[in-house]
């Protein structure tokens, strides 16, 4: 088949949804399709950010419209799905990524072939009082105007199968954006030295963006109480701060910065800034747990959580609002109340004194990580697309 993969960010663009598509991009030509990706960021494509764990000749061909998603950006996705003779569209959809404007929505509509969204997450932005009854509707919009629905998560699932008038509806998991490939000559103590830690300290590492959805706060929390204790615990903040889309994530970094300081704890951290996958790699790996302290509780639609899963680190998360199938308490993961520090810094404290126990945990993760490789979420979407057609 031949397929258009449209995503509001791309790398290099720093971003979970960019990543995504690249990786489904590469996956999908691994079998055999031909993977166009439609993005309206004007930026040259640097090779190096096109590259996959899955080896395949070519990458993806890459088609940048124009700067921001407008109506007449639809009339360009019509005519560029005519022009390469596109079997149907694949939408990733998050809000943020399209800087949260309406066109989008309607683009199942006048596409002009058949579509299927993938949403990434059905959380709505905050942009003013009672803004969000407006955006649900439009999300509504785009669910019921596309062919088909793939969800990443069981919580959207959840949500889209109550509210209806959907056509068909799949739920596929992410996958990791990063491989576990670590670079050459790895050292695991050099590594920590270049983090802030030594031998004996605690390292715990943080991946992903800081946003207010992430647990930010209660992650400084938990160290400053750690650090109260007389544990000898540091924080690695492993990859970029902010995402190319989200605005929002620039002023809550400065947020957490200020509570470190107030907290008396920002010498304890390591902030890597944006790292390529290798070194993110070498940095999950050097880490003793890798804390991730969602504030709406641990879920497979968080790239983050997928890729400490599939590195096979002991992690520590929240308690999911929704039953996440796979996820098990003590086995694969390590569970704790959102928004609490003193139960997160009690759980660190705890797994630290065990290091069977974060053995145990690193095996489950590793093993779960199993059942969501590229290969499968290419070829189950592969299946979804060929079901509209």
């Amino acid at each position: 088949m031949k397929i258009g993969l449209v995503s509001g960010e791309y790398p290099p663009q720093q971003g979970g949804v960019g990543d995504f598509t690249r990786e489904l991009a590469a996956a999908l030509a691994a079998l055999g399709h031909a993977a166009h990706v439609i993005t309206a960021q004007p930026l040259t494509p640097n090779p190096s950010n096109l590259q996959s764990p899955i080896s395949i000749s070519l990458p993806p061909s890459v088609h940048r419209l124009t700067s921001q998603w407008t109506w007449r950006s639809l009339a360009q996705v019509r005519r560029l799905a005519r022009d390469l003779s596109l079997d149907a569209l694949n939408i990733q959809y998050q809000a943020a990524v399209y800087g949260m404007t309406p066109p989008i929505h309607f683009l199942p509509r006048v596409a002009g072939v058949p579509t299927v969204v993938t949403f990434h997450d059905l959380r709505l932005p905050y942009l003013f009082p009672k803004a969000g009854a407006l955006r649900w509707r439009a999300v509504l919009a785009l669910a019921r105007g596309a062919s088909a629905v793939i969800v990443t998560n069981a919580e959207d699932e959840a949500r889209l199968t109550e509210a209806g008038g959907l056509k068909r509806l799949a739920h596929i998991p992410i996958g990791s954006n990063i491989a576990p490939a670590l670079p050459p000559g790895f050292d695991r103590d050099d590594w920590r030295a270049r983090l802030g830690a030594g031998r004996q300290d605690w390292l715990l590492g943080y991946f992903g963006f800081l946003n207010a959805s992430k647990g930010g706060e209660t992650l400084v929390r938990a160290l400053a109480q750690l650090a109260g204790q007389g544990r000898p615990a540091r924080l690695a903040l492993i990859g970029g701060r902010s995402g190319a889309s989200d605005p929002t994530d620039v002023g809550y970094g400065a947020q957490v910065d200020a509570l470190a300081r107030d907290l008396g704890v920002d010498a304890r951290i390591q902030r890597t800034g944006f790292v390529p996958p290798p070194e993110v790699s070498a940095c999950l790996a050097a880490c003793d747990l890798v804390v991730l302290p969602y504030g709406d509780g641990a879920s497979f639609r968080r790239g983050s959580l997928m890729a400490a899963l599939a590195h096979g680190c002991a992690i520590v998360s929240t308690t999911p609002a929704t039953a996440q199938p796979g996820l098990r308490d003590g086995e694969n993961i390590r569970l704790v109340p959102p928004g609490d520090p003193a139960a997160c810094a009690l759980a660190v404290a705890e797994l630290m004194a065990a290091p069977e126990a974060r053995a145990r945990l690193g095996e489950g993760a590793r093993a779960v990580s199993a059942e969501f490789g590229w290969e499968q979420i290419a070829a189950r979407t592969a299946a979804v697309i060929e079901s509209v057609l």
